[in-house]
């Protein structure tokens, strides 16, 4: 076979080397080191075929499979030699590499290639070293000097020749079934780059497809690639497609900004910048913030690999309790820069107006650019997406101790102050022999930032602090899945819009139309149906009915705050603390509801019930809670109608003196001395009140004059002579004077109650019309709907 001229018709692809998203190469933890001198080559696929990029390469028939080099051996061209080499090294058990290559003087043609072992040589120990930085990651040393290689030269007749071959090695060779994970051998074939975008379009991961290949194709070693090779294909196509997906984004926003001047819209570097990142929203959700922006959550669940998808909605929770967006992102680069970008834009489209409270998830990236951009406010980590990690970071826990999932969720949401949190964790960690344990280390240095007991100071607009709310649910949730591209993403988002306002239209209607059933006769009670929304209403009736069951006793009374020890009838272990100022009528509990949820709890409802509050004071009524929270018309300011106003005084009227009775009481009793002079004192005190009640509002009649109490602000209108007497013209004159007098007085509290009713009046107009443009709003909803639902 000498001079046999063996022809590969071939079609080689553009391999190259594996870079991920900032241009550095893949570290591949098998084999690493074989390929870093040169491209990746082409291997062997099945059926005698093996391929790349658009072409297949066709392999000897018969004999020439079994061909080993020699000296003289000829090929049409330096990539068939090549080809050759790595089809003999997968036969034989090693990987290759191109090593060196020599070039024309005349014209710089490549005249001379060497094809090596890849465990050829020494790697050199100082490579990628610079002046003040060592190597991160060291690789594997995996050169040993091998000297198996084949050389080839270029004839004058174009041909390509074997010059010079060795076949020895001075190191193991690798069995067949392993040589699929040699680098030079890792091809994935055209038949299989059609089945893994066929399941990743249907929304499956690397390792579920890796498990469908290995069935396809009869086990791992004839797949041809490994789990890392899918994962890093699957992601250059996420990439890829990425890049001309985001173009039709960005046409997309400027649509919506053409067809509404209130659509904001932002690429970070300028709207020449494919491949970056975007934020918009649309005039709706910058005016959901300024209504509910006190509290914000950065919803990250899409950056995950559930929904392998680079995006983020900016979502908080409207007056129903239900989700409600302000603004969305798409983040291709997800660095700290990128996140400091994202919400000083986003800080700008909402005029400027940082939120009080953030929740995100556990990411300390995203937490130091929340701390650039919004120092002030409360940084909360989903307390929900850290028990996720948990069952996957202690599973082995979990099934070794089936009462730790339990026990861990006790001590992070029942527990009721810092000092017992501590000494639960402290119980938790010895009972399980967890010391050590590096992720709950973490998570326990971080604990301010997801343990509700150092968070419940702060508000963040849910009902309860175990429980989680809808607001944490994702706002999309339902509409965008895990097999969701950016070219169905914008029906499914605008979908989404449409489903989540409705939703909120059905609650406002249900909230103006229908009543809640009262389960007591409190006024306090009617008084929360008539300004809260439906569901905060149940809310609030599940405290204030809750009530029933609690006992409130006195611990304290320094003047103006009275201390309350509120406990659940038989169970006195489990005590809260409220304090109260009578005066304010502000009061404080120990499990902090209000601050958190902006709703009152129980314990501090039995202390208003003890002390005869029939109403909530204004300052517990939050208007973002209220049917009236998206009103220009701040209502709420003047909720208090005529009665409540009567009840207010009277109240705090009450609660005065009652306070004030309590010492005197108690002082009194002191002796008999005091007791004969308090008895004394009370006595003459109920008659003069009596007599105060009987003249209430008439006035004192004194020689014919008008002269009333200073105590009631009224002064005498006559003022007698030098002599203190009057004359008998004088008389007559004052009487007419103290008639008209009496008149004028009559009028004028006359005409300030139709001033009242007619202020009422106009209230009860504006709350009226408040309500038809709601309900306006509800129709053209309605009709909106209908008109789609036909076409």
């Amino acid at each position: 076979m000498e001079n046999e001229v063996i022809e590969f018709d071939i079609g080689l692809g553009g391999g190259g080397r594996e870079l991920d998203d900032d241009g550095v190469e893949i570290e591949h933890p098998i084999d690493d080191e074989e390929m870093i001198d040169s491209p990746s080559l082409n291997s062997i696929g099945g059926g005698g075929s093996f391929g790349s990029g658009s072409g297949e390469m066709y392999l000897p028939e018969g004999d020439l499979l079994d061909l080993e080099p020699y000296e003289g051996m000829e090929f049409e061209s330096e990539e068939a030699a090549k080809a050759f080499y790595n089809s003999y090294a997968r036969r034989v058990g090693f990987s290759t590499r191109v090593s060196s290559s020599r070039r024309s003087r005349r014209d710089g043609a490549i005249i001379q290639r060497q094809f090596v072992c890849a465990k050829e040589g020494y790697r050199n120990l100082n490579e990628k070293r610079t002046k003040d930085r060592e190597i991160k990651r060291p690789r594997t040393i995996t050169r040993v000097g091998c000297k198996a290689s084949m050389s080839v030269k270029m004839q004058d007749s174009g041909k390509w020749v074997v010059s010079g071959f060795v076949r020895v090695h001075n190191h193991a060779l690798v069995p067949p079934d392993q040589v699929h994970v040699l680098r030079s051998h890792r091809q994935i074939s055209g038949p299989a780059k059609t089945l893994i975008d066929t399941l990743q379009a249907a929304g499956l991961g690397p390792r579920r497809i890796m498990s469908a290949l290995i069935k396809e194709y009869g086990g791992i070693s004839k797949v041809g690639f490994t789990e890392v090779d899918c994962r890093n294909y699957m992601r250059n196509n996420r990439q890829k497609s990425l890049e001309g997906e985001i173009q039709l984004l960005l046409d997309y926003l400027r649509q919506m900004q053409a067809e509404n001047p209130n659509f904001f819209y932002a690429v970070q570097g300028g709207d020449d910048q494919s491949t970056s990142n975007v934020f918009w929203a649309d005039s709706r959700a910058r005016l959901n913030y300024t209504y509910f922006g006190d509290t914000v959550t950065f919803d990250t669940t899409y950056r995950s690999n559930r929904y392998r998808l680079p995006f983020a909605p900016l979502t908080g929770v409207n007056h129903h309790g239900q989700p409600v967006l302000f603004g969305c992102a798409f983040l291709i680069n997800e660095s700290e820069e990128s996140f400091v970008w994202l919400f000083n834009t986003w800080l700008m489209a909402m005029s400027g107006r940082p939120p009080a409270s953030i929740t995100t998830d556990n990411d300390p990236v995203i937490g130091s650019a929340i701390a650039q951009v919004f120092p002030d406010a409360r940084l909360r980590f989903c307390k929900w997406h850290i028990f996720k990690q948990c069952q996957e970071k202690l599973s082995h826990i979990f099934l070794k101790h089936p009462n730790f999932e339990a026990d861990f969720h006790k001590c992070v949401n029942l527990t009721e102050s810092i000092d017992e949190f501590e000494s639960c964790w402290l119980a938790l960690i010895e009972r399980y022999d967890l010391r050590d344990h590096e992720w709950l280390q973490t998570i326990y240095s971080a604990r301010r930032q997801w343990v509700p007991v150092y968070l419940r100071d702060t508000f963040f607009a849910e009902m309860s602090i175990t429980q989680r709310s809808d607001s944490m649910n994702s706002y999309f949730d339902g509409y965008i899945n895990a097999s969701t591209n950016l070219s169905q993403f914008f029906k499914l988002y605008e979908k989404a819009l449409e489903s989540r306002n409705e939703k909120e239209v059905k609650a406002d209607y249900d909230t103006m139309n229908t009543l809640p059933v009262l389960k007591t006769p409190s006024p306090m009670e009617k008084q929360a149906s008539e300004l809260y929304t439906r569901k905060l209403f149940a809310r609030f009736q599940e405290e204030l009915v809750g009530t029933l069951t609690f006992m409130a006793s006195k611990t304290e009374d320094d003047s103006e705050i009275i201390s309350y020890q509120v406990a659940k009838f038989g169970e006195d272990h489990r005590t809260y603390y409220v304090r109260f100022n009578v005066l304010e009528m502000k009061a404080t509990c120990s499990c902090q509801m209000f601050e958190f949820s902006g709703l009152l709890c129980r314990h501090i409802l039995a202390v208003f019930r003890v002390t005869n509050l029939l109403t909530l004071p204004p300052h517990y009524i939050l208007k973002r809670w209220t049917r009236h929270a998206r009103s220009s018309v701040t209502l709420e300011d003047h909720a208090k109608t005529v009665y409540t106003n009567y009840l207010e005084s009277h109240t705090v009227r009450y609660n005065t003196l009652r306070h004030e009775a309590f010492k005197f009481v108690d002082e009194g009793a002191e002796s008999v001395d005091t007791y004969d002079v308090a008895m004394a004192a009370l006595q003459e005190a109920v008659q003069r009140v009596s007599l105060a009640a009987k003249d209430d509002g008439k006035p004192m009649m004194v020689n014919g004059r008008v002269r009333e109490n200073s105590s009631r602000g009224r002064i005498s209108t006559n003022p007698p002579t030098s002599n203190g007497q009057g004359t008998s013209g004088q008389t007559l004159s004052e009487d007419n004077m103290d008639q008209k007098i009496r008149e004028l007085t009559s009028g004028l509290e006359a005409a300030k109650r139709r001033c009242e009713v007619y202020r009422a009046n106009l209230l009860s107009v504006l709350k009226d019309i408040e309500d038809h443009k709601l309900q306006l709003s509800i129709k053209v909803q309605n009709v909106k709907i209908s008109m789609k639902d036909g076409l």
